[in-house]
């Protein structure tokens, strides 16, 4: 078995026995967007909330994803079809993920990007959780955990950013100037 192919099956794995355990919890919640402080775009002072707070302000499986570094399931997910132009940005602090413009279809059947919007906004540690070493992805101010990067992606720069649906906000290009992401216009050659 490749390593690609170990893994997607091992994240595939922990997806499953996620989506499982949420599944017997309580119904999802809407989950209240970050706005607060971006007017003025990133990067802005951002404290983040107590995990009491963040319990009632995220879904279960929000919550789930970045608190606990879950992983949502495979295919079944807000942005893995997504094809809209936009931002998308972390669920808890706001601050800006990655472009439309670096989205690709992986066949992994989460988001994958090729990189970054801007280095400055993630972190990357080494992840011992399964039998070989990955390269977990943080948000860089909330310390939410988005996913993985994997060396198995296309140009330019030959990453795979897999990241977890629950653990953005997808803003589109229309509603970058209101939402306080003007500055990222000029991606999209606006």
């Amino acid at each position: 078995m490749s390593p690609r192919a170990l893994s997607w099956g091992l994240t595939a794995a922990i997806a499953v026995g996620t989506w499982l355990a949420l599944a017997q919890a309580q119904p999802e919640t809407k989950p209240t967007p970050v706005r607060a402080g971006l007017a003025k775009g990133w990067p802005v002072k951002f404290d983040k909330p107590s995990d009491e707070e963040l319990k009632q302000r995220l879904t279960k499986l929000q919550y789930q994803v970045t608190q606990a570094e879950g992983t949502e399931p495979p295919f079944r997910n807000e942005f893995n079809d997504n094809k809209k132009e936009g931002l998308y940005v972390d669920v808890v602090s706001g601050e800006p993920l990655f472009s439309s413009k670096d989205k690709y279809d992986s066949g992994s059947g989460w988001p994958s990007f090729t990189r970054p919007v801007d280095k400055a906004f993630v972190t990357e540690h080494t992840d011992y959780r399964l039998i070989a070493p990955r390269t977990e992805v943080r948000s860089k101010h909330a310390d939410s955990h988005l996913g993985h990067v994997f060396p198995d992606g296309p140009g330019p720069t030959g990453l795979r950013y897999c990241i977890n649906s629950a653990a953005m906000r997808f803003i589109p290009v229309e509603k970058l100037e209101e939402e306080g992401y003007g500055q990222y216009l000029k991606l999209f050659g606006k």
